[in-house]
């Protein structure tokens, strides 16, 4: 079982059926924004593009300094600024942008080792075209969420803040394993 969190420590929540992030502190949401979960839906499997569930932690904020839109490939800017031109060029292309929160597991067997493994499968929060639908699954696996909102994110968190995802519905109380 978890410990409870410290009085102001922060946690990140996301709901896959809501398609909603939360930011939490001390029992309280200082923050509620959409999402898009995958589209595969939930999953933990390495190749299955499913967003994975359970308790993990920031490993590594990725992106400080870095204009809105900025393109990164590999956890790399590559010095593009996104722009629906840019878009028109390259329709395949699967956007990371602006600000990365790369995850790493917390469950050995769930999210941790093996082929369940969130880190080595690569799975971010990260900016994405602001045209892009939000509250709806479309992802290949990450949790993409308005560029605004993972730049305001990402200064408000740090490496090894606690982020559940679930899912079933917004918890009320903290998540237990």
């Amino acid at each position: 079982m978890r410990p409870e969190p410290a009085a102001e420590e922060k946690l990140l929540l996301v709901s896959i059926a809501e398609q909603r992030l939360e930011l939490r502190a001390g029992g309280r949401v200082l923050r509620s924004l959409p999402v898009s979960t995958a589209c595969n839906g939930p999953g933990e499997d390495e190749g299955s593009e499913c967003t994975p569930r359970g308790w993990h932690r920031i490993r590594a904020l990725i992106g400080g300094g870095q204009p809105a839109g900025a393109v990164f490939v590999g956890r790399r800017p590559t010095g593009e600024v996104y722009s629906p031109a840019l878009a028109a060029a390259q329709p395949r292309r699967d956007w990371v942008l602006s600000r990365i929160l790369w995850l790493c597991g917390e469950e050995p067997g769930r999210n941790r080792g093996g082929t369940r493994d969130s880190q080595r499968r690569f799975i971010y929060l990260h900016g994405c075209p602001d045209e892009a639908p939000l509250g709806v699954p479309l992802s290949h696996g990450c949790v993409r969420l308005r560029n605004a909102d993972i730049i305001d994110l990402f200064e408000q968190v740090g490496p090894g803040t606690r982020v559940w995802i679930g899912e079933g519905g917004m918890p009320r109380g903290l998540p237990r394993r």
